[in-house]
């Protein structure tokens, strides 16, 4: 039987989609990227926000179809929506034969012999269960970097997320256990490591009374076939001294952190229920920059936030300004139900949100355009990502971008490469956010 699984969301998902497929695997199940192939459909949901709601719905929708038509027979909905909306799936969409919540992915295979057997059913399991952790997995990511994920479930509560309501508390994965599974990828060809959570900076709070995450990093540099260990979603006032001096010492982590902001007001950071103010994330950047002189910082924000000013706006737009972060997100906010931000006064029309949204990524872009000529002349290390159809050129990404969310290199060569390639590039130059380089044969850096 071949089966159909649809990752929707985040990273952090996709290793829950790839925990899955791993299962079903080994359960004898073939898998294919075509619907028109599908005889079985997994869909792994997101609802984060509207548009990953309505992304979600819409999908599940379309399989309907297929299940319909009789080509497709068994449709199982898991994740975030899933564990969200599990009476409103399957009372609304008859065709969905098993829903199962954030914390029930490793009874993916009961679920869908059950299906194939007639049977439909929910499957929950309490919400703060211990993290599925050490699993094999099938992966996704065409093998040379995989997702690591350290940490289930988010314990800061936002007033604008929903992720502590359908992801649990915040529950790290044993230090041993991800070791082991690091270990495992990069002995089947994984050369960089990415490291998610909801927060990854407050790894092992929970298990060991104080943060490990520097001490899982040593581990983790240990391996000797991994050549990158990339670290995503750290909050700003989690990051210690600790932390700074591993990623300076170790030579295999990128000179890269993710740390969302959300905001620059105080104002607005506290309805937000940050846990941090616009000064104390300035002295963050600073030190980082003053500590590691070549960082690249990646940061996310949202405009029209319940009661947010015009002055909060330009204050925003003033840090972000001042700051000249390496790489920005921005998103217009979203009114999730069950959240205390919904319930707020003062919300924002949806066109001054995304009229504030379009004026800070305008800046940004102006500030990354600079950024990318300035590193014309520079000469780094680079991954290859794949080959440019049709020609003698290939897409790769330097320390300074993330899978899937950054920019990308574009080199020209003759030289037969190869995904997870690791190559001395120059840059030459640049084009809006991605560069252009060349392979050096010196590297003088």
């Amino acid at each position: 039987m071949k089966l159909l699984l649809i990752s929707l969301g985040c990273d952090k998902n996709l290793v829950d989609s790839e925990v899955m497929l791993g299962m079903l695997a080994e359960k004898g199940y073939t898998f294919t990227d075509d619907e028109a192939e599908a005889e079985a459909v997994v869909v792994n949901t997101c609802c984060f926000i509207n548009d990953a709601k309505e992304e979600s719905i819409n999908t599940i929708l379309e399989m309907a179809e297929l299940k319909k038509s009789g080509q497709v027979k068994a449709l199982i909905v898991t994740g975030c929506l899933a564990q969200r909306y599990q009476e409103e799936i399957r009372e609304e969409i008859g065709e969905v034969d098993a829903v199962l919540g954030t914390t029930a992915a490793d009874r993916i295979a009961e679920a869908l012999e059950e299906a194939l057997a007639g049977k439909q059913g929910i499957h929950m399991e309490p919400l703060n269960a211990a993290p599925l952790g050490n699993r094999k997995r099938l992966l996704t990511t065409g093998g040379h970097y995989a997702y690591l994920k350290i940490a289930e479930g988010c314990d800061k509560h936002c007033t604008y997320c929903i992720i502590p309501k359908i992801r649990g508390c915040y529950r790290s994965v044993p230090l041993g256990q991800l070791v082991e599974e690091a270990r495992s990828l990069a002995e089947d060809g994984v050369k960089e490591l990415v490291l998610v959570a909801q927060e990854t900076t407050r790894y092992g709070v929970d298990l060991y009374g104080e943060k490990k995450l520097p001490e899982l990093l040593r581990e983790l540099c240990r391996i000797p076939q991994l050549y990158w260990i990339r670290i995503l979603y750290c909050y700003p006032e989690e990051i210690t001294e600790e932390l700074i001096r591993t990623i300076k010492e170790e030579k295999k982590i990128c000179h890269y952190l993710d740390i969302p902001i959300q905001h620059a007001s105080d104002a607005v950071l506290k309805r937000m229920g940050r846990q941090t103010d616009g000064a104390g994330i300035r002295a963050m950047v600073e030190k980082l920059r003053r500590e590691i002189p070549d960082i690249c910082l990646r940061t996310t924000l949202i405009t029209g936030f319940p009661q947010e000013t015009e002055q909060d706006h330009e204050t925003m737009m003033d840090f972000v300004d001042e700051m000249e972060f390496d790489r920005l997100g921005v998103f217009t906010y979203s009114e999730e139900e069950g959240t205390p931000a919904a319930e707020m006064e003062g919300q924002i029309a949806e066109d001054v949100k995304e009229e504030r949204r379009n004026a800070v990524m305008e800046l940004q872009q102006e500030i990354a355009y600079e950024k990318a000529g300035d590193m014309v002349g520079r000469e780094l290390y680079a991954m290859i990502e794949g080959k440019v159809a049709d020609e003698d050129a290939y897409v790769a990404r330097t320390y300074k971008d993330a899978p899937n969310v950054d920019g990308y290199l574009f080199i020209r060569t003759g030289r037969s490469l190869m995904s997870g390639d690791f190559v001395k590039v120059r840059i030459t130059g640049s084009h809006e956010y991605d560069l252009i380089g060349e392979i050096c044969d010196e590297f003088t850096e």
